[in-house]
């Protein structure tokens, strides 16, 4: 059996008193794509934050490619391969697109993989090149959204966790977004897909996880998926 690019074993987590995870185990394969859902406050959030390393499990371990990552830094998870694409927008609205794209990738690549990165960037996202010379703040909020995406997504991560990607965009955004994303996981790249919008992630992935009160509940394939999903989602159930 080929090791996991991502492993959560038996994972809690909380803040200060707050706990929000309980025992969550979840594996995502090289390669292969897999959605996170749960109705909100359900914890999926959390499980992407200590998935990168952003937030330190009260017990359990983080496995990234058979490396033990429990309790390391951030950069460290990042330097393994994960990439952490939060729910949200992070830019800088007073500098253009280039800049903003230009500023992060001379930090990881340095000087001269800053070009063939923005080139990957425009590929990717074909709207951000028409929009180069544009400030970020001027932007629509789904074209920040994929300016702060394109900023993760250019460095081929071995594995993308993708937050809340629909959260407030328009469905034509939502779609290109997701467009990009199989475009990703066809390259190679895993991917855990954290989403409450479940309709996409169900087409993209290959196995779904559902999260209720900060435990795994369900996994299964995506085709086995909808009616535990839609369950999940019924407020009657909670």
């Amino acid at each position: 059996m080929t090791t996991p690019v991502l492993q959560l074993d038996d994972v809690s987590a909380g803040y200060g008193p707050f706990r929000a995870l309980f025992g969550v185990s979840l594996t995502v394969g090289a390669g292969e794509a897999v959605a996170l859902v749960g109705s909100n406050g359900s914890g999926k959030t959390t499980v992407a934050r200590v998935a990168s390393g952003l937030v330190c499990p009260s017990s359990g371990a983080i496995h990234v490619d058979g490396a033990d990552l429990t309790g390391k830094r951030t950069y460290e998870f990042a330097r393994a391969g994960v990439a952490h694409a939060p729910e949200g927008r992070s830019v800088f609205a007073s500098l253009t697109v280039e800049e903003n794209l230009t500023l992060s990738f001379r930090r990881v690549f340095g000087r001269r993989g800053v070009r063939p990165h923005l080139d990957r960037a425009y590929e990717l996202f074909p709207v951000l090149g028409r929009r180069k010379g544009q400030a970020a703040g001027t932007l629509s909020g789904g074209e920040q959204r994929m300016l702060s995406m394109a900023r993760v997504m250019v460095e081929q991560p071995k594995v993308l966790i993708a937050d809340e990607l629909s959260l407030g965009l328009a469905p034509i955004i939502v779609d290109e977004l997701y467009q990009t994303l199989t475009k990703l996981r066809d390259e190679g790249t895993a991917l855990l897909v954290v989403e409450q919008q479940v309709v996409h992630a169900l087409r993209l992935c290959e196995r779904v996880a559902v999260l209720d009160h900060g435990k795994v509940s369900w996994t299964g394939s995506s085709a086995d998926a909808e009616d535990v999903v839609a369950e999940a989602f019924d407020p009657a159930h909670h």
